[in-house]
């Protein structure tokens, strides 16, 4: 059964997740990006070192809610599955809410 557990960071805003991003996980995904967007801060970190699939629909949501946010705010997405990274520049290639850290 696919899983996804999501914590907080230490040291910065944001979340660590770990599991697959996918039709089983969707509402957790989903309810981890509401709280980024929520949050109000300039930056918002997701480290997704742990991740090892990221659905079509979870890379949209992604992008959804990276485009919610208000201006000056991002979202940095560290370390995603290669797949994810690729995903977000064939498709929002001009999104500049999000940033990709790959170190």
């Amino acid at each position: 059964m696919p899983y996804l557990t999501v914590r907080p960071l230490e040291g910065c805003r944001g979340v660590r997740a770990a599991g697959e991003i996918g039709l089983a996980t969707h509402m957790i995904w989903e309810r981890a990006l509401e709280q980024a967007v929520r949050e109000g801060e300039a930056v918002y970190y997701l480290e997704l070192s742990e991740v090892t699939f990221v659905d079509v629909a979870g890379a949209g949501a992604l992008a959804a809610a990276a485009g919610r946010l208000g201006d000056g705010r991002r979202l940095v997405v560290r370390r995603p599955p290669p797949t994810l990274r690729r995903v977000l520049e064939t498709f929002w290639p001009d999104l500049s809410t999000i940033e990709v850290s790959v170190s």
